[in-house]
């Protein structure tokens, strides 16, 4: 498709030098055309459909009124289908239970309660046998966001003794969340299955696993997609921190996502943990994205906290590529006001960053590679010659995300002749696309010449660098660098 040329675009969407970018949840306060429309000209630059509520019939609905927004305003925009993941829960209870701290519980499998245990009056169904397989003692069990914990006492073969450390009320159907243990099923359920095979054939540009735990989850994953979309492995157990590296490596991008996490680790923890996995997928190429309750105040008043904005503020100096809305965009009052508040904090933090380059993320080691190398030159030389702008040229994206991870001062422009990386690039940090209509390097420069201009990257005077790779289109082959005087 050709993106049509927008007319008129109002003030946040014209600061095209945000590098930051902006993942808004789609739901019932913003999933009409106009809406979306909206919220990508405040600064959405990914849509993000949770497919742990709405049918396939709404999602499908969302979609098209995206690629229709998309030709509207002239820019790619992507769009991540979350997947719920296995959610657990308890069963059905007659009535809430108020529980004293102390107090010894049996959560059992139904069909299977015990008929008689010692010290024991609250007996509460848990219809995932699963977990009776992987629990152990001393395991704890957290219950309503983590209000109610339990430390298991005693393990049966369809059941679990456990201790409250608190006193609370439990009512039917409250999650469960088990922070000590990795369980040993699949990513993809039944009903993850069949949003997947929906989500791809709508041609959805990521896709994100819920509760990954290991590596082998992601691979499970990929075998399945094929390749028809990239993954986002959502981080929200602490048993995935064991193996981070293995999961930065086998993902496509990661979430940081601080909902569960903050459930399964104590709060204290996830400030350090967010910062260490930001840095882990800068360092490899990865984009992160910061998401959960980063403006919750704003899904009913129409200005944040200020710790709310400190939070914004503080993923874009950890060099985060995205900044995510949930409840926020998707249910919230003030969903366009939420978006561009977001836009407007991250501008002022890069803007910070680049009059206080210490503030922000550090400058990495240069990897022993061509391509790493050649980026990294890249960044230097426009910095040196005070380039008004680099031009990438790439088939597969991959340019694109090794010029990024260096966090260039000046505008990224990336061209490519697919329409699928342009909108998977609306991820990465720093870039700027447009499609790339000629096949010849030549020709391919003129046109890269072209888009500088009607961008207003660079004037008459100005340089920019442009970064390939020869032989000319030939994915994985980034090898040269070349300046162009405007």
């Amino acid at each position: 498709m050709c993106y049509a040329v927008a007319s008129e675009r109002p003030l946040v969407e014209s600061k095209v030098n945000r590098s930051t970018k902006i993942v808004a949840t789609l739901g019932p306060a913003s999933s009409t055309e106009k809406a979306i429309e909206t919220l990508a000209r405040a600064g959405a630059n990914l849509f993000r459909l949770n497919f742990s509520h709405g049918s396939h019939n709404e999602q499908a609905a969302r979609i098209e009124a995206i690629r229709s927004v998309e030709e509207k305003i002239g820019r790619p925009i992507g769009i991540l289908a979350d997947l719920q993941g296995p959610k657990y829960r308890i069963g059905s209870l007659q009535a809430d239970i108020t529980l004293a701290a102390g107090v010894d519980v049996c959560f059992y499998l139904p069909d299977h309660q015990p008929s008689d245990l010692d010290g024991v009056a609250n007996f509460i169904p848990l219809p995932h046998a699963d977990i009776f397989k992987s629990l152990e003692p001393k395991s704890t069990i957290l219950m309503d966001d983590g209000k109610l914990e339990f430390t298991v006492m005693k393990l049966g073969a369809h059941y679990v003794v456990a201790r409250l450390k608190h006193s609370g009320t439990l009512s039917s159907q409250k999650g469960v969340n088990l922070p000590d243990v990795t369980l040993d099923v699949s990513p993809l359920t039944e009903k993850d299955l069949a949003d997947l095979a929906f989500a791809l054939d709508s041609h959805v540009d990521y896709i994100g696993l819920s509760f990954v735990q290991r590596a082998s989850d992601i691979l499970e994953a990929r075998s399945r997609i094929g390749g028809r979309a990239d993954i986002v492995a959502k981080i929200e157990k602490p048993s995935a921190l064991s193996q981070i590296d293995q999961i930065i490596q086998a993902t496509d991008a990661l979430m940081v996502a601080r909902g569960d996490l903050g459930v399964e680790l104590p709060a204290a923890q996830v400030p350090a943990v967010q910062k260490q996995l930001v840095a882990k997928c800068r360092q490899v190429g990865k984009p992160v994205i910061v998401a959960t309750q980063m403006l919750e105040s704003m899904i009913t008043a129409p200005s944040p906290t200020r710790a709310e904005a400190s939070d914004v503020a503080g993923a874009v100096f950890e060099g985060a590529d995205a900044v995510m809305l949930s409840a926020e965009s998707a249910v919230g009052d003030y969903p366009e006001m939420a978006v561009a508040m977001m836009a407007e904090i991250a501008l002022a933090a890069e803007g910070h960053i680049q009059q206080n380059p210490h503030d922000g993320p550090g400058r990495l080691l240069v990897e022993t590679s061509v391509y790493h190398a050649v980026a990294e030159a890249a960044v230097r030389l426009a910095q040196t010659i005070e380039a008004a702008a680099i031009v990438a040229f790439t088939a597969s994206g991959n340019t694109a995300v090794r010029l990024a991870r260096e966090r260039p001062s000046q505008p990224l422009l990336v061209l490519s002749p697919e329409h699928t990386v342009e909108r998977r690039l609306s991820l990465l940090w720093g870039t700027q696309t447009a499609h790339q209509e000629e096949s010849s390097y030549e020709d391919a420069v003129k046109e890269a010449v072209a888009q500088i201009k009607a961008r207003n990257l660079a004037r008459q005077g100005e340089s920019i660098v442009l970064v390939s790779g020869m032989p000319f289109g030939l994915a994985g082959t980034t090898n040269a660098l070349r300046v162009v005087t405007i």
